[in-house]
């Protein structure tokens, strides 16, 4: 297995960040398509944000994982005995996978997400 690229990381990890962020991304999405009032995406987000955030979150966990399957699975790892054969490889790419997507789901969330909310005045 050849060494991981910056590209790697970024499809393994983004469709969990988006998918943990789809809480606070929806509402959003639903202004800016003309779909939603800012007060009912208002009231959506504070449903789906207070009420249902660890389930979003759970679904991004899942989804890591099946991405990172399926990533060990084009590589060529497809047995325990490979598993076992690459085992220090496939610690390190789980390791800066998952550091990788817990930065980009705070700094997507609570940086990106949030200005963006603040701008449509969705949240305060």
């Amino acid at each position: 297995m050849e060494q991981m690229k910056i590209k790697d990381i970024i499809k393994i990890s983004s469709p969990s960040i988006i998918l943990a962020s789809l809480c606070c991304l929806a509402p959003i999405v639903l202004v800016l398509l003309g779909v939603s009032t800012v007060s009912a995406a208002a009231a959506l987000t504070n449903v789906l944000d207070g009420q249902f955030l660890w389930l979003f979150i759970l679904i991004g966990i899942v989804t890591l994982i099946l991405s990172l399957v399926l990533y060990f699975r084009k590589k060529g790892i497809c047995t325990l005995d490979q598993a076992k054969r690459e085992k220090n490889k496939i610690i390190n790419t789980i390791l800066i996978v998952s550091i990788t997507s817990v930065i980009g789901f705070y700094l997507f969330f609570y940086v990106f997400l949030a200005e963006i909310g603040k701008v449509l005045k969705i949240w305060q």
